[in-house]
């Protein structure tokens, strides 16, 4: 049951999307607890430019890619997957992953709002941004 605060809908405009620069892609925030106000789910596009690596690290919860233009590979738990536009990755918590993109890449992604990243260089992990 909805509480007189609670909107059956919520449209975010373009507008409202949040961008985070990050050494290795544009992270754009669509949807999370903090824009359009979702309550346990996060939904951002990230583009990679060409030549690209992303960080070596893993997530507390899965997360599903899906590719939007571009190529790109995605190396998880030692196993490489190339993808095509259109191709959908989904990735297992805890799964150590690692994307590239020769060309250049844009990915949707949606996974939980609070998931955590870990990295070597932060064994601690955090929440990254674009998904809080």
């Amino acid at each position: 049951m909805m509480s007189s605060t609670d909107t059956a809908a919520q449209v975010v405009r373009a507008a409202e999307a949040r961008r985070t620069d990050t050494p290795n892609a544009t992270m754009t925030t669509l949807a999370s607890p903090t824009v359009g106000e979702t309550a346990t789910i996060a939904l951002w596009r990230v583009a990679y430019p060409a030549g690209a690596t992303g960080p070596l690290h893993t997530m507390d919860s899965e997360q599903v890619w899906t590719l939007e233009s571009g190529a790109a590979a995605c190396r998880v738990g030692g196993e490489c997957h190339e993808l095509a536009p259109g191709d959908t990755i989904r990735i297992a918590a805890g799964a150590e992953r690692q994307f590239t993109s020769d060309a250049g890449a844009r990915f949707v992604v949606c996974g939980h709002a609070n998931a955590v990243a870990r990295t070597d260089a932060n064994p601690a992990g955090t929440v990254p941004p674009w998904i809080a």
